[in-house]
């Protein structure tokens, strides 16, 4: 069966100081086996594609990216740079690769604009960004204009986990929690849930956000901030309960969860349209990633779905 994969990560050149430290929180051999791997894009990584019956990956620069720069006419240059970079590896294997724009944040203009760029110019298939820039998350009023043109654009945006602005003081003493295993999973469904609370979704109905990791657990807590949502204070009321804009604006990704039960959770919580494959390559491993999707216990329409109908259909990919 025909499958692609949206999370599917690579290191640029000259990134290694985006990386947030992620060495630190790995064992020394695990960490290796990633730093081999994610500037590669030939043998080794067409290799594991292959093995795994995988027949495109949407590539994007691995987290937290320009997202930790603090100069904004640096993150700027450099945003071009590496979507440039990854164009240039794109051209080489056509028919196996595609890409998500890197973006500076700092500056909506300077965003909006390298977005155009790579849509209109380099045919990428929409955007991922890894969480908060500065502390300043995707809800600001400040990227109204930046979301208003992705809706022009008709593409999704991936949002990514990367690490919290600052560190709770209940991660101490324990980093695995802060990081992969939990923290960013945290930080990213909270993003998620701070733009629907931010009206995102009544302004500009048809934006598309994609989570990994089988959605950052919010697929299976719907019930629960419907009920909460109802009794609780806001500074601005939506016209949907949270539950409706999860299943309406976003889908999710399998990356990093191969198992079963929260696959058909998720299915069954927003629905068979709204759940891709994908495997966080190199992060995670790719036979299990795959033989888990081949074997799950669903119906072959719905595997078809997952593994490459949905993705057609989100990202504009030609139908086989």
């Amino acid at each position: 069966m025909r499958k692609i994969a949206l999370e599917e990560h690579f290191a640029a050149p000259d990134f290694g100081q985006y990386e947030a430290g992620v060495e630190l929180m790995m064992k020394e051999q695990d960490y290796q086996h990633y730093r081999e791997r994610l500037p590669e894009f030939d043998e080794k990584r067409l290799a594991v594609m292959d093995k795994a019956g995988i027949d495109i990956c949407v590539l994007s620069q691995t987290s937290p990216g320009l997202q930790a720069e603090k100069d904004p006419l640096l993150a700027a240059v450099k945003a071009q740079r590496v979507n440039d970079f990854l164009y240039e590896q794109i051209q080489k294997h056509p028919t196996r690769y595609a890409g998500f724009a890197h973006l500076a944040m700092h500056d909506c203009a300077t965003a909006i604009k390298e977005l155009d760029r790579c849509i209109q110019e380099l045919s990428f298939k929409g955007a991922l960004i890894n969480g908060h820039t500065g502390g300043v998350y995707l809800d600001d009023k400040m990227y109204e204009p930046f979301w208003e043109r992705v809706v022009e654009l008709k593409v999704p945006v991936y949002l990514h986990p990367a690490d919290s602005f600052d560190t709770p003081h209940m991660y101490s003493g324990y980093p695995a929690l802060k990081g992969a295993a939990w923290g960013w999973t945290v930080e990213t469904a909270t993003h998620a849930l701070r733009l629907i609370a931010s009206g995102l979704f009544d302004r500009l109905p048809s934006i598309k956000i994609i989570l990994g990791h089988m959605g950052e657990t919010l697929p299976f807590i719907l019930w629960r901030l419907d009920s909460r949502w109802q009794i609780s204070k806001h500074s601005l009321e939506l016209t949907q309960t949270p539950s409706f804009y999860l299943k309406q604006n976003f889908a999710i990704t399998t990356s990093g969860v191969c198992d079963d039960a929260p696959l058909k959770c998720a299915i069954e919580a927003i629905g068979i349209d709204n759940v891709l494959f994908s495997t966080d390559y190199p992060f995670e491993s790719v036979p299990l990633a795959t033989e888990f999707i081949e074997t799950a216990a669903i119906s072959e329409s719905d595997r078809a779905k997952i593994c490459h109908k949905n993705a057609e259909r989100l990202l504009k990919f030609a139908a086989l």
